[in-house]
């Protein structure tokens, strides 16, 4: 299959897992569509928002549009590292008496990971996670037992500003390729929502893709070509975070106390080759960057005291770095047209 199927392949099965899902969500549009993207790239999500805006719903809703393993984890303030992972237990052989441990897979083997209220659990056992998100393994006694393929955490939190929950470390946060907010339907979104669900109406969802599938869309995206200039709009984007970086626009200074890792360019890249893909075009473009620069960054931009007491949140920091940083091909390639731009 060359490039040009596998794209035509890949947009054709975007277009029915998202009318699949769109049986049962009801708009949404934009939060599915970041959530598609982020799968076919391989990669990572977490839906923020308050109860009740269907984020389960939503997942397990995709997780029923393909036809793989499907675990949802609760996590609650008494879970224990071992209740995702797995744990050894003793086995005894009856015929010789011997005793020999054996172990148990958590639900964290499957192909998709429902890892439900992840902030309302204890950092211990949120970093039970961090080798599976990153390694596609974990290591239990020594020995490493290798997860299926695909292989993603779709996880929903609650904000951090609500009762009972623990903020995702840092490092566990750069692991996710989208951090996705979820708001509030609007007026007839909401009213078709309480009639739906109010009413006999159970929807049936049909499976799209299967594991093999679901890869050779994921192959189809990394093969996705980008220009020189692409990646370094995107590289320029995310020095941009860095307080330590010469030449860096003058509220960064003032409102940021950590910028973007390197994580966070792969991410973008990435991102806009399965944007393009997924819109059956064959190259990636720094609009493609742009598109995916919120829910790439919001989580990777952590904002200072004097920042939090003006209002000011990552997601307004990164609206001004794309509106001081444009996405014309040749103020992106590093022209002297941009030079004055891209400095701040």
């Amino acid at each position: 299959m060359d490039d040009r199927e596998a794209i035509k392949k890949l947009k054709d099965a975007h277009t029915k897992i998202r009318d699949e899902i769109r049986k049962v969500i009801i708009g949404q549009d934009e939060v599915v569509e970041q959530l598609l993207l982020a799968i076919f790239s391989r990669g990572h999500c977490i839906l923020e928002g308050v109860p009740g805006l269907a984020k389960t719903l939503l997942v397990s809703t995709l997780a029923r549009s393909l036809n793989l393993s499907f675990n949802r984890v609760q996590f609650t303030p008494d879970l224990m590292p071992a209740d995702i992972t797995g744990t050894e237990v003793i086995q005894e052989d009856k015929a010789t008496g011997t005793r020999t441990f054996k172990f148990m897979q958590g639900p964290v083997f499957a192909n998709t990971i429902l890892a439900d209220e992840i902030n309302r659990t204890p950092p211990k056992t949120q970093a039970a996670l961090l080798e599976a998100m990153q390694e596609r393994q974990v290591t239990v006694g020594g020995e490493r037992h290798v997860l299926p393929e695909p292989f993603f955490v779709l996880a929903t939190q609650n904000p951090i500003e609500q009762e009972g929950t623990y903020p995702l470390p840092e490092a566990q946060q750069d692991r996710f390729m989208f951090k996705i907010k979820v708001g509030y339907p609007s007026w007839d979104e909401e009213r078709e929502v309480v009639k739906t669900t109010t009413a006999d109406h159970d929807p049936e969802v049909s499976a799209v893709l299967d594991a093999e599938g679901m890869l050779a869309c994921q192959r189809a995206v990394r093969r996705v070509p980008v220009a020189d200039h692409v990646v370094e709009y995107a590289m320029r984007l995310v020095r941009q975070t860095r307080v330590g970086e010469p030449d860096i626009p003058e509220f960064i200074r003032e409102n940021v106390s950590w910028g973007a890792g390197p994580r966070a360019c792969q991410y973008l890249v990435l991102g806009a080759k399965a944007r393009a893909a997924l819109d059956g075009r064959s190259a990636a473009t720094t609009d493609d960057v742009r598109a995916v620069a919120g829910p790439v960054l919001r989580h990777r931009i952590l904002t200072n005291f004097a920042a939090e007491s003006q209002g000011v949140t990552p997601d307004t920091i990164i609206e001004r770095i794309l509106e001081m940083t444009p996405s014309k091909d040749v103020a992106a390639a590093g022209g002297a047209e941009a030079a004055p731009v891209l400095k701040g």
